[in-house]
Parts: structure tokens; sequence; C-alpha cells
């Protein structure tokens, strides 16, 4: 159930930024000084926190990083940071925000090389061994977890066993899936994971979150292409004063710690999933009935975000649905697919199942009133 008071506020059918919390909202309403101790303290407890959620530890050989920004910030810092000088970097792709992350690479100048798979199947662990075969001299291989795109969940548990058994550091972007889709970083062999405050913990955009080996950080040390987002400068900053090297999103921490609390309160990543999986199977259900065909097979399909297909009837258009949803107070997201025409509906952040029912008699309403009978597609 949505706590506080309700408000006038459009519910976001996104995969991020998110509908959040009163009490989230609540916890903005206070000014901190980015070098007060007791903001110092809730960054340090934040911290602890994330590695805590993660299943592993400082004394275990890992770090939290928080780092201003969006979460492609985050992964940005990473790649401009963890690879060597000349490293090279193999990308296993199979939609948008895989491009993303060899597109970063290829503007700063980093060898690339890219795996392509198609966008709605998984990328499985023979393809990435048969990619560092093709391609030995690569230092570095990186996988999107949960691709937006499409809502699709790559295998990076078995994908992470053949890259650890090849010497290669792994890199993951968790960005819709930390806190929600469980991850052993530790039996995996991940070396840094990103993700975003305005994600499955429901805080709202500001900083990313880097959980990274600690020797893969050590080794990180002087590699960095920029200043701003040196990851290692940035974790060196935070462990030794505490402190941000640069201002820090004050608002957005004190949100954040805000909504780590909730996410305990739900009862950790398995309450949190359980909410988010009844909302995309009554979500999935209802859309079906209503004629709509999903893009992915449902052994492919994660619970944060869900892609269909646009009808083939002549009415139908896009932007006419998402206005007069949008007008009735639900906003859903464009889609993303390279060959596809398709939108997408996301089942996070302060979303619940009858939040859902509501969006799919929306949906039935103004497919009526575009004149659309799903019967004759």
């Amino acid at each position: 159930m949505r706590d506080g008071t309700e408000t006038l506020d459009k519910i976001l059918f996104t995969p991020g930024p998110l509908s959040t919390a009163m009490s989230t909202k609540e916890a903005m309403l206070r000014d901190l000084g980015s070098r007060d101790s007791a903001f110092l303290e809730i960054v340090r407890q934040i911290r602890t926190k994330l590695l805590d959620i993660a299943g592993v530890s400082q004394s275990g050989g890992f770090e939290a990083i928080l780092m201003q920004g969006s979460g492609t910030f985050g992964v940005e810092s990473v790649i401009s940071s963890a690879l060597p000088r000349n490293g090279r970097l193999l990308v296993a792709i199979n939609g948008a925000y895989g491009r993303r992350i060899a597109h970063i690479a290829r503007v700063l100048n980093i060898s690339v090389a890219e795996l392509q798979v198609a966008e709605n199947r998984p990328i499985s662990p023979a393809d990435v061994e048969a990619a560092i075969r093709k391609h030995p001299e690569v230092d570095c291989v990186a996988v999107v977890h949960c691709e937006t795109t499409t809502g699709l969940v790559n295998p990076v548990a078995e994908i992470g066993q053949v890259v650890s058994a090849s010497g290669k550091m792994f890199v993951v972007d968790a960005m819709s899936s930390f806190g929600v889709l469980p991850l052993d970083l530790e039996a995996t062999g991940v070396d840094y994971l990103i993700t975003s405050a305005n994600k499955c913990f429901e805080g709202v955009p500001g900083f990313a979150v880097i959980i990274a080996r600690t020797i893969a950080l050590q080794e990180s040390k002087g590699r960095a292409q920029s200043v701003c987002l040196d990851i290692y400068s940035q974790w060196r900053g935070l462990e030794t004063s505490g402190q941000f090297r640069f201002t820090p999103p004050t608002h957005a921490i004190l949100a954040f710690e805000r909504t780590l609390a909730a996410f305990e309160e739900e009862g950790g990543m398995a309450g949190r999933r359980a909410r988010y999986e009844a909302n995309h199977q009554r979500l999935l259900h209802g859309m079906t009935q209503l004629g709509f065909q999903p893009y992915l097979e449902p052994s492919h399909q994660s619970c944060i975000i869900t892609t269909f297909m646009y009808p083939s009837h002549p009415r139908f258009s896009f932007e006419s649905l998402y206005n007069l949803l949008n007008e009735k107070g639900f906003v859903i997201y464009p889609g993303k697919l390279t060959h596809s025409d398709c939108f997408r509906i996301g089942t996070v952040g302060q979303v619940f199942p009858q939040d859902v029912d509501n969006l799919l008699v929306a949906i039935a309403q103004t497919l009526d009133e575009m004149g659309v009978d799903m019967d004759d597609c």
C-alpha cells in the first residue's frame, strides 16, 4: 500500500525515475551540509547497507562507492577508470544499454569488440566464451543484467563463470536489477557492479552506486580518463575523510537513506521482488486479455519492465495512446527496439497491483477512444 498522503502526481509505469513514496519526498525537506558529521554518517551507513544487500562486505574484499550523476555516469566512471591504458573491452549486446556501454568506450578511445545478439534472446555463456576465444586480447567483459530495452534478463551468473575462467575483468550493468534480482557477486566473479538510486530502491535521481572488488579498485589507481569520474579517487575520498570530492546530491542521499529503510521494511530483496512480480503478472495477464502481444518469451522476461508490440490496427498510434493515458494520470514508455515497433510498461517503484488494474482500465478506455478494436488486429 502506498504510504503517506495521496497526491496528484501521475503514476509512472517506467523503469526510472519512478513514482516515489511520500516518506521519500519528505526526507528531502531538510538541509544538511555536505561536510556535516551527521551527513557523513548517513553516507557511511548507506555504503555499509548496500554491501549487506549485495551479500558482500569490506572485510570480504568489496567496497561501495557513490558517484554523483545518473546511472550512466556510474557506467562511464567504471569504463573510464577500471581498464588499463590501451585496454580493450568486450561488450555483450542485446539492447540499447549494451550499445551505450560500447559507445562510452569508443568516445574514450578504448578498443571495443562487440558480441551482438538478437534483442529477444539472452546472451549465453557459450556466446561469451566464443567471443573471448575470438578476441583473446580483451582485458574486460561487460554485460547488462536486465536489459531495460525489453525487460530481458541475461544469465549473468553463468556468464561470470566463463569470464572468470578466462581471467578477464567482469563489469555488470545492474541498473534496473540490483535490489530485486539476486546475484552472488563472489561466486559470479563480478569486479564492478553498477546501479542507480532511482531504480529498484525507489529513490530519486542524483547518484549512481558502484559495488567493486577492493583489489580491482586498487589496480585502477592512475588509470582514470576523467577527474570527476575517477572511481579510485572517489573511493579514497570516501574512505579517508568520508566526504565526496565534489558537491554531493545531499537531498537525494537523504531520500535514499529513507528508501533503504523502506526496502528493509518491505522484506528486503525477496519482499520487493514479490510485489514487482505481482505487478508484472497482473499487467501481463491484463494486456494479453486486451489483445496485446508481449515481445519476449516468458522465460526471458523480468518483472521490471515489459515490452509490448504495437497492434496492427490502422488507428493505433503510440503517441495518441501515450498522450491520452498521460491525461488520465498514467505515464508509460516508448520502445527502444532496433527493428520492431513497441512500447514499454514498467512495474517498479511505488506501484502496486491495484495501480496496474487502474492502468489496464485506462488502456481499455483509451483504445475505445482511439477507435481501436483489438479483435480486428
